[in-house]
């Protein structure tokens, strides 16, 4: 049962305020948790192949991540609908951390089965991460909600460029405690998510999501009796096309960037690149996803979201094609095609998720967020779990061709997502 109970609104000098406050705290939180996201994605794929013997089976420990990430964030959402933000965020960085230990031990009694539960637990903290991009637009204004967006985006970037540094580190690590040496990424990323969490919990205070809704004038209580949290997100789709384009366009282009990504260590290997070597191309990449995301917000906010989002697929065809030629071990191509593959992936998911968050109503919000996470990150574990079996049959350079149609896609999305735009601002001129 849903009642609306009246609630004062915030003045806006105060949630101004407090949304400043709250975009510093998210930022702090996704800086740490990065750091126990991505501290592991070097060594992932490496240890599959270990633990299950397989090329062919290597690319399932970050499918595993993906999809654990895509259904966590589902019931986050339903989580946050009912208790806010902290609580929701909170809990996502405690799966993850579990999922992190559970990597370990899959490491130290070789286990392949417990190494995918653990790594889709792991994904929890992707979920978790990703969810804190949309709570930067609970209290942000029109004309900043992507550049709010974007800089906490950019906060990934102090712990996901250096996560995969520390794989050598980690590996040092490992030895000194007796575990496997692949396995020391994910008892540090543990502790990593265990501080987010605590972040988290201590300092989102009001909470983002709750102060919106009291800032709307109503405060939601309880759920609808009818329909379930997928339900109301395909109502908000129905009545606002242009969300579906844009979770369209966020779903193509990570899943664009997961298929080469988690295979490229592998591809690299073969040439006899060292871990370190592979980490630091892999810190590019990560770079290119987070680092200039500000700027891509601030883009976003003038040239517009659909622009900003065919401009992302477009890159990614550039970054497909440079993989597509680079040879087995370091090269500049695999270098310069990893960083502009996070470029590409950061233009298309900083203006596609805030074309979700302006366009889903404040009551159904997180119902569509969540929808449009687990759309994108099946999506995404579906191009990972075949990447693995192109690259075992065809190459690393035909996965990267094969994938130039998902990178198109995201410009198709783009495109029917402006048109719908416009259309609508027609419409409504014309009512008006």
């Amino acid at each position: 049962m849903t009642a609306a109970v009246p609630a004062p609104v915030q003045p806006a000098a105060e949630t101004r305020a407090l949304h400043r406050r709250t975009v510093r705290v998210l930022v702090l939180t996704q800086a740490v948790g990065a750091l126990g996201i991505t501290i592991g994605i070097a060594t992932a794929s490496l240890l599959a192949k270990d633990l299950s013997g397989s090329e062919a089976l290597s690319g399932l420990a970050q499918t595993a991540q993906v999809l654990g990430a895509a259904v966590v964030s589902f019931l986050l959402a339903a989580v946050m609908a009912r208790r806010g933000r902290r609580i929701g965020l909170m809990i996502g960085y405690l799966l993850g951390a579990a999922g992190g230990a559970l990597a370990v031990v899959s490491g130290v009694v070789g286990s392949m089965p417990l190494l995918l539960v653990g790594a889709a637990l792991l994904g929890a903290g992707s979920s978790a991460n990703s969810a804190a991009r949309f709570a930067a637009t609970d209290l942000a204004d029109d004309g900043n909600r992507a550049r709010s967006l974007s800089v906490v985006v950019w906060a990934t970037t102090i712990g996901a460029v250096l996560g995969p540094n520390l794989t050598g580190p980690a590996g040092a690590f490992a030895d000194a405690v007796d575990i496997p040496e692949l396995t020391g990424p994910f008892a540090l990323g543990a502790v990593g998510m265990l501080v987010a969490a605590l972040v988290v919990f201590v300092m989102l205070r009001p909470d983002p999501l709750l102060v919106a809704r009291e800032r709307a004038g109503t405060v939601v209580v309880g759920r609808a009796a009818g329909g379930s949290s997928a339900s109301r997100a395909r109502e908000a789709v129905r009545e606002h096309p242009v969300v579906g384009f844009a979770i369209g366009g966020l779903a193509l282009a990570h899943a664009t960037m997961i298929s080469v990504m988690v295979m490229t260590p592998l591809h690299m290997e073969h040439g006899g690149a060292e871990l370190e070597v592979i980490g630091l191309v892999l810190s590019v990449h990560v770079l290119g996803m987070f680092a200039f995301s500000p700027l891509v917000g601030m883009l976003a906010d003038r040239a517009g979201r659909p622009m900003v989002m065919g401009s992302g697929g477009l890159v990614l065809v550039v970054a497909l094609l440079l993989c597509a030629s680079s040879p087995e071990g370091m090269s500049w191509q695999v270098t310069a095609g990893l960083f502009l593959l996070g470029v590409g992936w950061s233009l298309a998911m900083v203006s596609a998720s805030t074309l979700v968050s302006e366009h889903a109503p404040i009551d159904v919000r997180t119902d569509v967020q969540g929808t449009s996470d687990l759309v994108m990150g099946v999506t995404a574990a579906s191009a990972g779990a075949l990447a693995g079996l192109v690259v075992d049959l065809a190459g690393y350079p035909v996965l990267a061709l094969v994938t130039l149609a998902l990178a198109l896609g995201v410009v198709g999305a783009a495109a029917r997502a402006h048109g719908t735009a416009r259309a609508t601002v027609a419409a409504t001129r014309g009512v008006s």
